[in-house]
C-alpha cells in the first residue's frame, strides 16, 4: 500500500474515533440534565400504568401503590405538632344553612323589674346589695312610713273600730232589756249607727291597701289596735308564664337607687331587678331572604347560633326555635328582624363573706352572634370540616391516613359554609376511610416542601 492511501486510511479512523467520543459527550449531558430535571425523590404522577396511578379499584388504600410525591410519613411527635385529629368519613344528611347576623336582647316587659317605693318615708335598712341574686319575696328594704294619707286612714281605721265595738256594745245591751222599758225605735237606731260604722271600716280598710300595705299588715293593725309605722319591700313573685325557665330562677339586682336614710316620695324608683332565665336572640335578616326563614319556623326547624369570638362549642346554643318574625321591613336596608328564644344557664354561682349570692348568666344582652337557619336538607352526602380542605388554585385536597402514610386525594367540593365543607360522593374517599380532620394544611405544606416545590403562602386558605 503506498504511502498516500496509508495516510487517508489513519485520517478516516481518526475521525470515526472522534465522532464516537461526541456522541457519548452529547448523551451523558442530555442523561444529567434528565437527571437534575427529575431526580428520583421528584417523580410525580407517572404514564396509565405506572405504579403512581394504580386504581383504587378494590377499596385498597396500601401504600405500595402510591407515588411519594403524593404521600407524607409523619412521626407520632409531627402529628402532635401539626395538631392532627383524625376523621373518619361517614356519609350524612347535610342541612344548608342561611347564617345571619345577630345579638342578644332582653324580653320586653319581663327582663327587668322595676322597684318603687309604695308609700312615701325614709329607707331605714338595705338588705341587698348591687349585683346580688335575690328570689321571689326576698326583703329589699325597711322603711319609715311617713305618707300623710297612709297615717290618716290608719287613724280612721284605728277610731272606726273603736266606734263600731262601742255601738255594738251598747245594741248588746238595749237588746237583753226589756221591750216595754226601751222603745224598738232606739234599737233599730243604734243597728243603723252599727251598719254606718262597718261601712266606714271597709272603707279605711282598702284605703289602707291602696296605699301600699298588704291584708296580713291590715290584720295586723286591728289586732293591735296600733298604726303600722314600718313597711318591708319585698321582690316580687314571677308569673306564671314564666315556668319554662331551666335555670334556678332568680332576680339580679342591677340597679340600686337609694341608700341608707334618703327619704323617698311615693313611686321613687328604689332598684331595677334584671330576670335573665330566658333572652331573645334579634337576627337581622333580607327580604329575599324571607320564604326560607317562614319555612323554618312553620316546620319549626331547630335553630343554631354561634357566639362569635368563642371557640368552644359548648358554649354555642343549639335546637333553638323561631318565636316570631317581626312585621315591619326597615325603608333603608331592607332588612327585618327575626326574634329566637334563647334560654339561659348559670355560667358562675358564687356566695359572698356576708352570704350575698352572685350570679353570672351564661348569656348576657348585647352579646354579638350569629344564627344558623337551615333551609335544605341534602341526604347521603360526604361532610367534613372545613379544616380537612386544603385548597390550591383550581384543585382541593384531603389527607387520607394509609398505614403510617397520608395519601394527598383531589376532591370535588359541591358546597361550603363556614362550618362544614361537602365533598361528592364520586369515590375519591369511600365511607369509613380516616382523614385529617386537623392538620391536614401542615401536612401539605411539609409535602411541598419534601417535594422542593415553592410554597404558596395563601394555600388552604380562603378569602
Amino acid at each position: 500500500m503506498s504511502t498516500r492511501n496509508h495516510t487517508k486510511l489513519w485520517l478516516y479512523a481518526v475521525i470515526a474515533v472522534a465522532a464516537l467520543a461526541a456522541g457519548a459527550a452529547a448523551m451523558w449531558t442530555k442523561d444529567a440534565w434528565i437527571s437534575r430535571l427529575n431526580p428520583v425523590e421528584q417523580v410525580g404522577e407517572g404514564p396509565a400504568g405506572s405504579p403512581a396511578e394504580e386504581s383504587h379499584e378494590g377499596h385498597n388504600h396500601d401504600h405500595a401503590g402510591h407515588s411519594e410525591a403524593s404521600s407524607i410519613e409523619l412521626s407520632p411527635s409531627g402529628l402532635e405538632n401539626i395538631g392532627f385529629e383524625p376523621f373518619t368519613v361517614e356519609p350524612c344528611a347535610y342541612a344548608r344553612r342561611l347564617n345571619v347576623p345577630s345579638v342578644v336582647v332582653e324580653v320586653p316587659g319581663r327582663s327587668q323589674v322595676h322597684i318603687t317605693a309604695p308609700l312615701t318615708g325614709v329607707i331605714e335598712e338595705v338588705f341587698v346589695s348591687q349585683g346580688e341574686a335575690v328570689e321571689a319575696g326576698q326583703k329589699l328594704f325597711r322603711m319609715r312610713l311617713t305618707h300623710e294619707e297612709l297615717v290618716s286612714a290608719q287613724r280612721e281605721f284605728l277610731e272606726t273600730l273603736s266606734k263600731l265595738g262601742v255601738a255594738a256594745r251598747e245594741l248588746t245591751r238595749l237588746s237583753a232589756l226589756d221591750k216595754g222599758v226601751v222603745a224598738g225605735k232606739r234599737i233599730l237606731e243604734q243597728e243603723y249607727e252599727q251598719d254606718r260604722l262597718q261601712v266606714a271600716l271597709d272603707a279605711s280598710r282598702q284605703a289602707m291597701l291602696l296605699h301600699g300595705l298588704t291584708e296580713e299588715q291590715v290584720e295586723e293593725v286591728r289586732r293591735s289596735g296600733r298604726m303600722f309605722r314600718e313597711i318591708v319591700v319585698r321582690a316580687p313573685a314571677h308569673s306564671a308564664t314564666d315556668k319554662s325557665c331551666e335555670s334556678p330562677h332568680l332576680f339580679t339586682v342591677q340597679n340600686l337607687g337609694v341608700a341608707l336614710g334618703e327619704h323617698v316620695n311615693l313611686g321613687r324608683e328604689l332598684a331595677l331587678l334584671s330576670d335573665h332565665c330566658e333572652l331573645l336572640i334579634e337576627a337581622l335578616a333580607f327580604e329575599d331572604d324571607a320564604a326560607s326563614i317562614r319555612h323554618a319556623a312553620e316546620a319549626g326547624l331547630p335553630v343554631e347560633a354561634k357566639q362569635l369570638g368563642r371557640t368552644s362549642s359548648g358554649d354555642q346554643p343549639t335546637g333553638l326555635e323561631i318565636l316570631y318574625v317581626a312585621g315591619g321591613i326597615d325603608l333603608e336596608s331592607r332588612a327585618f328582624k327575626v326574634y329566637v328564644r334563647l334560654p339561659n344557664r348559670i355560667a358562675l354561682d358564687k356566695t359572698g363573706p356576708r352570704g350575698a349570692r352572685f350570679l353570672e348568666w351564661a348569656f348576657k344582652p348585647g352579646q354579638r352572634m350569629e344564627l344558623s337557619i337551615p333551609v335544605e336538607t341534602w341526604e347521603n352526602q360526604i361532610v367534613v370540616p372545613t379544616t380537612a380542605v386544603v385548597d390550591e388554585g383550581a384543585e382541593a385536597y384531603v389527607y387520607r391516613q394509609n398505614g403510617d402514610h397520608f395519601e394527598r386525594v383531589p376532591v370535588h367540593i359541591r358546597y361550603r359554609d363556614q362550618n362544614a365543607v361537602v365533598i361528592a360522593n364520586d369515590g375519591a374517599v369511600f365511607s369509613g376511610d380516616v382523614i385529617a380532620g386537623d392538620g391536614a394544611y401542615q401536612m401539605h405544606l411539609a409535602l411541598k416542601n419534601k417535594s422542593g416545590g415553592a410554597i404558596d403562602p395563601h394555600a388552604g386558605h380562603n378569602h
